[in-house]
């Protein structure tokens, strides 16, 4: 008997909510979206996240599109009911209707690998919103090409010279990982990037998960992880107290200095809060940033005419710069094409396939209702792996982003609206100066031409993209 237990509350589960959706539909007098939600619970969130792991994450978007409606299809994901907007019209909507509409909503997974003292995780993003542009104002951002290209020099010297084969992704995050600790926290000793090295991978695959906190799951050692990361950085945010204090450190040398000496009406941010900021930003700049460097990769290897065209850019740059005279602002303005085949390389892998908004309340989309408090999701691919938007959408085509480039609202890599990612200018310096490094000194080959791209929760070879390296003569 007790075997049925559980099945009774699932079944009532089932049927409530079942219940609940005829009662908002006879309320409002609209239907809600097409779709379906999928098992009580859990909802469709396995399906979306197979699509991912299978290669092919566009598919659940797609095939519920045609079965459902092109424009906007409900589903259950994560835990919450939803609606998935799908298209350019469905991404100006919600971006346009920030803070009228919808508002910015996160996973509970997110909130328990990223837990605040005081406030939410929203919160608390809202105020990072605010204190990120000092950091990334155009000469902070002319100042930290040089910092970039002078890790850029060391990595691939390490990493890459004199090597015969080496496997690109572990490369790439080591890369973007050393940019992000020396620009925010100002670490560059390699024993403490390497002790954060894995905890950083397993925080990443535990953010975006089904939020299961049960030995073995990935948001278990998501959240162990983020445990231990966030122990770290309140010993050196303990350390960098005392050497502002003696005069050991600058007040404006990185974020870290200035997220301890800012105060809000009086009151200094605390320590653990400080060490949740920094764990955030560090997971945000360099996940992504490395599965985009890794697909350049990918797709250089691959396509020899593109390769060569971003050679000659990237070598004229190279030849007229003196012996050891790094890259400025003005050497980056001019790899134009580099950065066409790098918006390519978004649009076909974007790292980022998607985000979440919430209702705030009732409202009607395209004659279907959508309630107060459901959550609204917008993907990268309903429109950039649509033939609707981009002609031939599986060629790679650098020619879509010559002169104005896609319509607006069609090429959302960074998202779009008030919530668009502050962090791109950032991300497009470190793409460029990778790029640039990457192609003066080799021509590139696959290993293996047909390895599997899966998504977790950024596009990721499953075999870590070995390549084997051709090394070219700098004239």
């Amino acid at each position: 008997m007790d075997v049925y237990i559980p099945l009774f509350f699932l079944l009532v589960t089932f049927v409530l909510s079942s219940l609940q959706f005829l009662f908002h539909k006879s309320k409002s007098g609209a239907a809600l979206p097409p779709g379906r939600t999928g098992w009580p619970v859990i909802g469709e969130s396995l399906e979306f996240f197979s699509a991912g792991r299978k290669g092919h994450p566009e598919k659940f978007i797609f095939d519920r599109m045609a079965k459902y409606s092109p424009s906007v299809f409900r589903t259950h994901l994560l835990g919450e009911r939803a609606a998935v907007f799908c298209g350019s019209a469905g991404n100006k909507f919600l971006f346009s209707n920030e803070n009228k509409l919808v508002q910015s909503w996160w996973p509970s997974s997110v909130e328990k690998i990223f837990p605040s003292n005081r406030t939410s995780y929203k919160e608390e993003s809202i105020k990072m919103r605010k204190m990120l542009p000092n950091f990334l104002k155009p000469e902070a951002l002319h100042r930290y090409i040089g910092i970039m290209d002078h890790i850029a020099r060391h990595h691939f010297a390490d990493g890459w010279d004199n090597k015969k084969e080496v496997v690109v992704f572990p490369l790439a995050k080591s890369y973007t990982f050393r940019v992000a600790c020396c620009l925010f926290v100002s670490i560059e000793d390699p024993n403490q990037l390497d002790k954060f090295a894995k905890p950083f991978n397993l925080l990443a695959s535990g953010v975006i998960s089904i939020p299961i906190d049960l030995p073995g799951t990935p948001f278990n050692k998501g959240i162990k992880a983020s445990n231990f990361i966030r122990k770290e950085l309140v010993a050196i945010i303990k350390q960098r107290k005392l050497d502002l204090a003696d005069g050991k450190a600058s007040p404006s040398q990185d974020i870290l200095s200035h997220m301890l000496l800012a105060s809000d009406n009086g009151e200094y941010t605390q320590e653990l809060d400080i060490a949740n900021k920094i764990l955030a930003l560090l997971t945000g700049s360099h996940d992504t940033a490395s599965s985009v460097c890794t697909s350049i990769v990918k797709y250089l290897a691959e396509l020899p005419h593109i390769y060569d065209r971003v050679y000659n850019e990237q070598m004229e740059i190279a030849r007229s710069k003196a012996t050891g005279e790094l890259l400025t602002w003005e050497d980056l303005q001019k790899m134009k094409y580099s950065w066409n085949v790098a918006c390519e390389v978004l649009r076909l892998a974007s790292p980022l396939q998607g985000a979440f908004r919430e209702a705030i309340e009732d409202f009607t989309y395209n004659g279907f209702s959508i309630p107060k408090g459901w959550k609204l999701y917008w993907n990268t691919n309903s429109t950039h792996k649509n033939p609707e938007f981009f002609a031939e959408p599986a060629k790679f085509d650098p020619s879509r982003f010559e002169g104005s480039g896609p319509a607006p609202y069609m090429f959302v890599p960074f998202g779009g609206g008030p919530r668009m990612c502050p962090g791109k200018e950032y991300a497009r310096l470190e793409i460029l100066v990778f790029m640039h490094h990457l192609v003066t000194r080799f021509k590139l080959e696959m290993v293996f031409p047909d390895e599997k791209i899966v998504m977790d929760p950024t596009p990721i070879p499953t075999k870590g993209l070995p390549v084997r390296l051709f090394p070219h003569t700098l004239i």
